[in-house]
């Protein structure tokens, strides 16, 4: 399965200055995959540990963190030599063997001609409790598949190239926009988690995505379990469970569970946020830059790990997306503020720092939201996700009549592309590319 990262692991395997790479995700979006292909393709050899599937590996580690004496180690047990420059020693699961963290800094200072990758589904858990080599190691981010990816995937390599970016200024054909509508419809029903992809791209049935949707939610129950002492699990089921249905509104604590405490419900909350299956949106005045410099730390919206999980989890039949005529009217626009958020996330790594924002006009008897803030070479770009006429779109005008700084504004839509007379007011189709390349 061809991955956006793919290029990101061939740059970084040919750069002469390189530290060991972190690549970091949630469970189940392709790390393993991607980079055993990697190192199956581009390397003479691999060494692949897998902490989680054999626990007697963190032995190795339990010792002497120097190169020599791992590698002398991770020889035995693979029965393959250590080459620098042709071997890719992958610590997958990293998470699992704390110390194989603390040897990534010896990799680098000692034998950085030695391509190493780690990987971690709940690696964020780990960073908390490790005094991690900060400076002596690079990271990369994996998320379930954009759009761009699942196209690839269909086999619809020349429709991906159609997809126009931000400078777009030409409406793409009416046939190819009307088809990378009806492949928007599909990618909100699958989303982008790799097994529920492969499996519809193989059997074009969307019934067989259905069981893989429900199996992963319950592999990610099962993985939180693992960290029940920090939470109170029942808290942590019924907040899982509530946050893709609030998708696109703003989030109150004592919404999520009443029954709970305030402090309980934010504990919660940034568990589920180191698991990686929520991304918090949080709101900004964006007087300036950064973002987060002015960001409410208790003003928020959230992003849920993936589209086809969400409408999951709400409990959305495939009926209910198919017959709707405009995909931003589906579940009240949120599952398109859902694709966008996640697109975001990974064209952009986020509007700023990895973190996505939004903004909302504090005053209570003329209230106005923006539903995203893109920072593009240092200029700020509000986005509208919105359906209907363009005069309907009040709040974007307020935005950049109170930001002078803020010389033009974005509309993603269903509509093709096109801009208003005065060029301060751009609209794109709501697959547009946000990010680069």
């Amino acid at each position: 399965m061809k991955r956006r990262i793919d290029k990101v692991l061939m740059e970084w395997k040919n750069r002469r200055l390189r530290k060991p790479l972190v690549v970091r995700g949630a469970r189940q979006v392709g790390k393993t995959h991607s980079i055993t292909s990697f190192g199956r393709q581009e390397f003479d050899s691999m060494m692949h540990l897998d902490f989680e599937l054999d626990r007697r590996l963190r032995r190795i580690f339990d010792g002497d963190l120097t190169p020599a004496n791992v590698l002398l180690q991770c020889e035995a047990y693979t029965g393959k030599t250590a080459v620098p420059g042709k071997t890719l020693l992958f610590l997958d699961e990293i998470q699992a063997c704390p110390r194989a963290l603390l040897s990534l800094r010896y990799f680098h200072e000692q034998m950085p001609a030695l391509h190493v990758i780690a990987a971690g589904s709940l690696l964020e858990f780990a960073l908390e409790d490790v005094a991690f080599p900060v400076g002596r190691v690079e990271f990369e981010w994996l998320r379930p598949l954009c759009f761009d990816e699942f196209l690839w995937a269909a086999g619809l390599d020349h429709l991906a190239a159609q997809i126009p970016g931000l400078d777009a200024n030409q409406p793409v054909p009416d046939a190819l926009h009307e088809k990378l509508l009806e492949q928007l419809r599909l990618y909100f029903l699958i989303g982008g988690m790799p097994e529920a992809v492969s499996t519809f791209v193989e059997s074009h049935v969307l019934a067989t995505v259905v069981p893989i949707h429900q199996t992963l939610c319950q592999s990610y129950f099962h993985d939180l379990s693992k960290y029940g002492a920090r939470v109170d699990r029942e808290c942590l089921e019924h907040i899982f469970e509530q946050i893709p249905a609030r998708v696109g509104g703003q989030i109150k604590y004592t919404s999520l569970h009443p029954e709970k405490r305030i402090e309980k419900i934010k504990e919660t909350l940034r568990v589920l946020e180191r698991a990686l299956l929520i991304h918090k949106v949080h709101a900004t005045s964006a007087q300036g830059l950064p973002l987060g410099a002015d960001a409410s730390p208790n003003v928020f919206k959230a992003v849920f790990l993936d589209i086809g999980l969400m409408q999951h989890v709400c409990g959305l039949s495939a009926r209910d997306i198919l017959d709707e005529r405009d995909l931003l009217d589906v579940y009240r626009g949120a599952l398109a503020e859902q694709f966008v958020g996640q697109e975001l996330l990974v064209h952009a790594n986020g509007s700023e720092n990895g973190r996505l924002y939004y903004w909302a006009r504090p005053q209570k008897s003329s209230s106005a939201e923006v539903d995203y803030l893109l920072v593009r070479q240092g200029r700020i770009i509000p986005i509208e996700v919105k359906s209907g006429a363009w005069g309907r779109l009040k709040s974007l005008w307020i935005f950049l009549q109170e930001h002078p700084h803020c010389k033009a504004g974005i509309i993603l839509s269903s509509a093709p592309t096109r801009a208003d007379a005065a060029g301060v007011v751009k609209a794109l189709p709501l697959y547009a590319r946000l990010g680069d390349g």
